[in-house]
């Protein structure tokens, strides 16, 4: 074997020995996926702490100490005990809701983009008539006509009003796709509407839709925290969002009892922090024009590939004459 075919041979078993380098985590990547699971192992944990988030185990904003790392609230309660449970809750709303509006906009946009015509019109008509509205009035106004609204109802709102922008996102990705060959050939072969869009077009913008739900189940947790705030929130259920509410409503910030909003505050940044981050890290991940250090590889390669043709020149050179000398009469 030559030393060019040892070269290319090199190059082209080297990705399959580490297949994980393949999709260059970076490391904004592990940083968010270490804050992510930080939130919810303490969501977790909730099950197994000794106090509960209702039980009463000292008077208004006692300081911590005394067993409780964090001090009571406003009822009494353990302000540890409820932020476990409210962690919990406001990630079970945020993964509801963002499953409702990644199932509803990727639905719209895969039909918009593969149909096209007056019927993509007619969807983004509607999907730019529900982007012209304030999401968070929309909310307010559902929010105030359910009587009693649970984690799951309230979920569901969130979900049904935050789902346009993914929509466009997907239809512009799904006209793309729908103008390629394969789908000619889907088309040919007599396969339905449904058949296309879920094994021909649907895994081509699959990237899309997980980073849209990533970015839809950071949304749908910072707006549940706003209509908690407001009042607004599940009934009889524990969130962040409630925490703050009542740390505001007993006066907790005049008062110095910074225990009681400010671990609140701080779970709620590093949820909306976390998976911002973990989205962008996505992006990379996916799109390899945007991976960091992909500039440096590709001019690596350049030098690899420019040096591979360099010596195959003078190999080529130096048995040409070997040849003209062989075909030369005696």
């Amino acid at each position: 074997m030559t030393a060019v075919n040892t070269a290319m041979a090199e190059e082209t078993a080297a990705p399959r020995a580490n297949t994980l380098r393949s999709f260059n985590f970076s490391g904004r990547f592990w940083t968010a996926l270490v804050l992510v699971v930080f939130v919810i192992a303490l969501g977790l944990a909730g099950f197994v702490y000794p106090t509960g988030p209702a039980e009463k185990v000292g008077s208004l904003y006692d300081a911590p100490g005394g067993g409780l790392l964090l001090g009571t609230d406003n009822f009494g309660h353990d302000v540890l005990a409820v932020l476990m449970a409210g962690t919990r809750t406001s990630l079970i709303i945020g993964l509801v809701a963002g499953t409702v509006a990644t199932a509803i906009g990727v639905t719209i946009g895969l039909l918009a983009g593969y149909v096209g015509g007056w019927f993509e019109e007619l969807l983004m008509g509607v999907t730019n008539v529900v982007l012209a509205i304030p999401a968070i009035v929309v909310l307010i106004l559902i929010s105030m006509s359910l009587p009693n609204s649970t984690i799951w109802s309230l979920a569901v709102v969130i979900g049904i009003t935050s789902w346009p922008w993914t929509a466009r996102a997907v239809r512009a990705q799904a006209s793309s796709v729908a103008t390629r060959e394969h789908i000619d050939v889907a088309r040919l072969s007599g396969a339905r509407l449904g058949g296309i869009l879920v094994k021909d077009v649907l895994p081509y913008i699959l990237s899309y839709a997980v980073m849209a739900f990533v970015l839809q189940v950071a949304g749908a947790i910072l707006a549940e925290a706003a209509l908690s705030m407001l009042g607004l929130g599940p009934s009889g259920a524990n969130s962040l969002g409630t925490q703050l509410h009542w740390s505001l409503a007993f006066q907790a910030v005049a008062s110095g009892a910074w225990w009681a909003f400010l671990p609140p505050t701080i779970v709620l940044t590093l949820v909306s922090f976390g998976f911002l981050l973990l989205q962008a890290s996505l992006d990379e991940v996916f799109n390899p024009r945007l991976r960091r250090g992909k500039r440096k590889q590709m001019k690596l390669a350049a030098g690899r590939r420019a040096e591979e043709a360099r010596m195959l020149a003078e190999q080529r050179a130096a048995e040409s004459p070997e040849r003209s000398t062989a075909g030369e009469p005696a």
